[in-house]
């Protein structure tokens, strides 16, 4: 059976069409899951794409947590289900609790859009089952809001757990501050849950699927999904 990527679309979401392209292309097929529904259709992968959910009004994600879809993703995150926020889908699962922090404003006060390198730091999520750790990837950002924050015991607990899944860094994986596009805390670009099932990331990897794109390197995450949930 062909795995299917459950593609959530909110009022302002705009990355839902590229996001459904990348799993085609990765083997997968895609579906478009409505915030007004509570049907997963099906869905073996839920991604959150990137955008400005109900305008971003109040704060980033704080409406979209309320959406109907929403009780049904988590019901799947819960299950055990794979779940990919990117972007605006990264902040939504941190409002919804799904993922511990928040998305403050770039530490330059500026939006943010460019390619950005990224070091793999884990792999115990089914978007990056696929690859090595310390791997470098190319993907670009594009966000106003991407400086990720929590608690000194919370950042702990993340990097005990292996739960800091992405870096931004220099090409050859070291760590700068030139290299950190928004000042996020310890560089850090995406998380997963404790059950690893739950991935939030601010790059775009649906930007990445084509080298006509600049890179490839993000459709490596749709296929890892698939190659995870694909019978051995």
């Amino acid at each position: 059976m062909t795995t299917r990527f459950g593609i959530a679309v909110f009022p302002g979401t705009w990355s839902d069409r590229d996001c459904a392209h990348a799993a085609e292309l990765a083997g997968g097929e895609a579906v478009f899951l409505w915030h007004a529904e509570r049907d997963l259709r099906g869905a073996d992968v839920v991604v959150l794409p990137g955008g400005f959910a109900y305008g971003d009004y109040l704060r980033t994600g704080a409406i979209a947590r309320f959406a109907p879809l929403m009780e049904a993703v988590r019901e799947r995150a819960r299950e055990g289900g794979p779940v990919l926020g990117i972007c605006n889908g990264f902040q939504i699962l941190c409002e919804a609790g799904l993922l511990p922090g928040a998305l403050l404003r770039n530490q330059s006060l500026q939006f943010r859009c460019q390619p950005v390198w990224l070091r793999v730091e884990s792999c115990r999520t089914p978007f990056l089952a696929g690859g090595e750790v310390g791997q470098v990837l190319r993907m670009p950002i594009s966000h106003g809001e991407g400086r990720y924050y929590v608690d000194a015991g919370t950042l702990r607990q993340l990097e005990q757990e292996g739960r800091v899944a992405l870096r931004y860094s220099e090409a050859d994986g070291r760590l700068s501050p030139d290299a950190n596009p928004n000042g996020s805390l310890g560089a850090i670009a995406g998380v997963s849950n404790a059950e690893g099932n739950v991935l939030g990331m601010m790059p775009h990897p649906e930007r990445a699927c084509e080298p006509l794109l600049g890179s490839s390197d993000g459709l490596r995450l749709f296929a890892s999904a698939l190659a995870a949930l694909s019978p051995p």
